[in-house]
């Protein structure tokens, strides 16, 4: 059934999200209600409220509101914080405890929050769902949903390729609809969309709090929505009932003035901004966007600079509620949203103080941790990379850039869309380019590629005749997929393996051999406006902007700047009914369907506890150098068929990383000094019983939230992760799957280690025992037999010191703790 049909049956999206999120998914909640408080606590305070004209979602985040109003007292807040706060567990435990009374929250509290649901992607589904399974409950605690956009492969055409991933992931398909029937999750099957498109057309809200298993679920904050990217574990913590952990983070406040004109986009304001905070410049903090300039974005556009704010490693981001926002609501079939946060922002009445009164802003005087301001009347195109989203060169400069640096002039492909940039604005901004070139007689000159980011967003074009534009020129429409933003890219162009070239997209990310698995491919980030002016030129060193083409009659041609429309003009399609959410209650008849010879699904085996004393004995596999993200640690692309088989993608650890010893790409060292990729020396010390740790440098985890990073290395022995920085939702990730991420307190203290040095923690032991407080040493024995003492940091919680010594976070949730 199409998604519009079915909200329409069920009484409509909002009043199901509304009804799910208050009741905490009917009876899911009541199984776990001698363990957890969460729903005596809400029906107690929904039983003293006297805010009986909000709907039930409105009314629990005014009452959780007003707590953190009485304990704050009259501290001025940010967005982010009144929706953080408003979804605390116990209001006065997360903000009064070594707070100096709630005066130093941020970077020191550790939030214990509930979120109103969930959302899973389908390659992290599969884990996150398997650890779900071996908690025994009949249903999650809050509503939750599987999106099926990973696994389809991108190469000839939306229709073809989406019928060869269904025959190729047919066991993923199956056993991820059979879980969503069995525990009442909705399934969104293969081609309905990427998940942080359909999230934001279906269930983001403002002043919801959602999490979501991919890095780029932020995109919601877009809309009012926190949203923050964890992994499968952190998922089946909320999905269980349990509070879930946080870090207070810091915010970060951008004030946007002025007006975008002419070439500018929204996407050019996340590229500037990534410049300058770099890849680590966000981490332990929300991006929070005010100003004057916010009231001239749509929702889309918003929802595009929070989705890359990703790659600055913030923990979420997100804009106030604006016109915008509410026509996008209207545009989406959710006008009843806009009269509930009307009502919302109104109430209590007139006579009520300004703090009173749940505002969709900051308050007046709020203050931030650091503060960046973007004239966006000023701003200019710019264009990311190679090789990291936080390299950021203006337009009008990038043209000299490519020269001085050597890079590719020729390019190959220009591909637009993505979960970043597909949104209806995008489309027919494009089109009005494309519309232009094509009465000029001109064709693109490189590969050009379209993803929509939903069955809703391909439909409505379509309907709008945007679709036939593309398709007149020649470009290729893919899947309503993720497809070659994540690798899955299967070129069709010829350029082999190894062969040095370019290609422009408007997705949000570009590590090296992310997109379609060659080192040598240079993706540059860019607005689909941009992407699609050069592809015409099939230059990297063409600027729209001022320089021309020629036309086939020979004429010199120069583009216009793009126009198009913030939103159909009638509301968007639902497509093709079978691309339609499966929405249904548990049905605890359901069988799981996991075949027990599956190459691509394997039941999870648990963890073996923290030992009674410190750790001895554990071995360096090997030391990295540079950019060590999680696609480096656990590799995409064809590796995705892998993602519900522990052992089998296991063998992909590390396997892009660099030797720090050696230079070398996926080497590692024995002690007898024979020489083995990494995961196979990691596999050979597994059947040897020889534990071991990483050492590695800065942000170490950056990118995907994708928890096998952190899964992979404890299933093939590793206990220890030291390096300079982490990532934050990588190190919550290991923290998780019971190993210890330590910093170094002394970053120099790198050079002391070496692969095949012996290594015992010091203090380890006894700092999880106290909950998270203590110092730990390393007392490292080289090869000379000369030991030296390294003392480092960590960042363990009271909650995740006891995932740790149980051996894993699920160790504790599948026995109810």
């Amino acid at each position: 059934m199409a998604p519009m049909a079915m909200a329409g049956r069920r009484g409509g999206a909002m009043t199901t999200l509304v009804r799910s999120a208050a009741l905490g998914s009917g009876s899911g909640a009541a199984l776990r209600r001698n363990r957890i408080t969460t729903t005596t606590a809400t029906n107690a305070a929904r039983a003293l409220s006297t805010a009986t004209s909000l709907p039930p979602t409105y009314e629990r985040l005014f009452n959780k509101y007003t707590e953190v109003r009485r304990v704050l007292g009259a501290q001025r807040l940010t967005l982010a914080e009144k929706i953080l706060y408003s979804h605390l567990h116990n209001v006065e435990e997360s903000l009064l405890t070594g707070t100096q009374g709630g005066r130093s929250v941020r970077g020191t509290a550790n939030l214990r929050l509930n979120p109103d649901r969930v959302n899973m992607q389908d390659a992290s589904a599969q884990m996150a769902l398997l650890q779900f399974m071996s908690c025994n409950l009949a249903r999650p605690a809050i509503p939750a949903s599987i999106h099926c956009d990973h696994l389809i492969v991108g190469a000839k055409g939306a229709e073809d390729d989406l019928e060869a991933g269904i025959q190729t992931n047919k066991e993923v398909f199956d056993f991820l609809e059979s879980a969503a029937r069995k525990y009442g999750m909705d399934f969104w099957p293969p081609g309905a969309g990427i998940i942080h498109q359909t999230v934001l057309e279906n269930y983001a809200l403002p002043g919801l709090m959602m999490l979501g298993t991919d890095s780029h679920s932020p995109n919601a904050g877009g809309l009012t929505t926190i949203t923050i990217g964890v992994g499968g574990a952190d998922a089946v913590e909320a999905l269980v009932g349990a509070p879930w952990e946080l870090k207070a983070p810091k915010v970060i406040g951008v004030e946007l003035t002025g007006e975008l004109s002419k070439w500018a986009s929204p996407k050019d304001i996340i590229l500037r901004l990534a410049g300058e905070l770099t890849v680590r410049g966000g981490t332990g903090s929300i991006i929070e966007y005010f100003g004057s300039g916010v009231d001239s974005l749509s929702c889309t556009g918003m929802a595009t600079i929070t989705n890359m704010g990703a790659e600055v490693g913030a923990t979420t981001s997100i804009f106030p509620y604006t016109k915008a926002s509410a026509r996008y609501l209207a545009s989406t079939r959710r006008s009843q949203a806009v009269a509930n946060i009307d009502a919302l922002q109104a109430f209590p009445g007139q006579g009520a103080s300004e703090d009173a009164r749940f505002q969709f802003r900051a308050d007046e005087g709020a203050e931030y941790d650091q503060r960046i301001t973007i004239n966006l009347s000023e701003l200019e195109p710019h264009i990311n990379g190679p090789f990291t989203p936080d390299l950021a060169t203006p337009l009008s400069k990038f043209k000299a850039t490519v020269k001085d640096q050597q890079w590719p002039e020729a390019l190959s492909a220009g591909l637009i869309g993505s979960c970043t940039n597909s949104s209806y604005e995008d489309m027919t901004r494009v089109e009005s380019l494309l519309k232009e070139a094509a009465a000029a007689g001109l064709k693109p000159a490189a590969d050009f590629y379209i993803t929509p980011g939903s069955e809703q967003i391909r439909a409505t074009l379509e309907r709008d005749g945007t679709l036939e534009t593309f398709q007149g020129a020649g470009g290729i429409l893919l899947s309503n997929a993720c497809g070659p933003c994540i690798g899955q890219w299967k070129r069709q162009d010829g350029v082999a393996k190894g062969t040095p070239n370019a290609i422009l997209t408007s997705y949000n990310r570009n590590f090296r051999g992310r997109n379609d698995g060659n080192p040598e491919t240079m993706n540059f980030l860019a607005s689909p406006e941009i992407v699609t002016a050069m592809a015409f030129a099939g230059s990297t060193t063409f600027n729209p902007v001022t320089d021309t083409l020629k036309t086939p009659d020979g004429k010199d041609f120069k583009f216009s700047p793009p126009h198009g429309k913030e939103g159909p003009e009638t509301p968007f399609e639902s497509g093709v009914a079978s691309l339609g959410v499966l929405s249904q209650p548990a049905d605890p008849s359901v069988q799981v369907a996991i075949a027990p010879s599956s190459e691509r699904l394997a039941f999870l085996e648990p963890f073996a506890p923290f030992p009674a004393a410190d750790l001895a004995g554990l071995r360096v596999l090997v030391k990295v150098t540079g950019k060590c993200t999680t696609d480096t640690i656990s590799a995409a692309g064809p590796w995705l068929k892998y993602k519900g088989h522990l052992p089998n993608i296991s063998t992909n650890t590390l396997n892009t990383a660099v030797n720090a010893e050696t230079g070398e790409v996926n080497a590692a060292y024995d002690l007898d000094g024979s020489r083995h990729t990494i995961p196979e020396l990691a596999e050979r010390w597994k059947q040897r019983g020889q534990e071991w740790l990483v050492v590695a440098e800065h942000n170490y985890g950056e990118g995907s939230a994708r928890e096998h990073a952190a899964l992979q290395p404890r299933y093939l022995g590793a206990r220890v992760v030291l390096t300079k920085s982490f990532a934050r939702i990588h190190e919550t990730n290991l923290k998780k799957q019971g190993v210890v991420p330590l910093t170094f307190a002394d970053e120099a203290d790198f050079d002391k280690l070496a692969a095949g040095d012996e290594v015992a923690t010091v203090g380890l032991h006894e700092m999880l025992q106290n909950g998270g407080r203590g110092d730990v040493q390393l007392r490292v024995t080289k090869k000379s037999g000369e030991e030296i003492l390294i003392p480092t940091r960590h960042a363990v919680s009271k909650d995740q010191a006891g995932f740790i010594l149980a051996g894993s976070a699920l160790n504790l949730l599948s026995k109810g703790i």
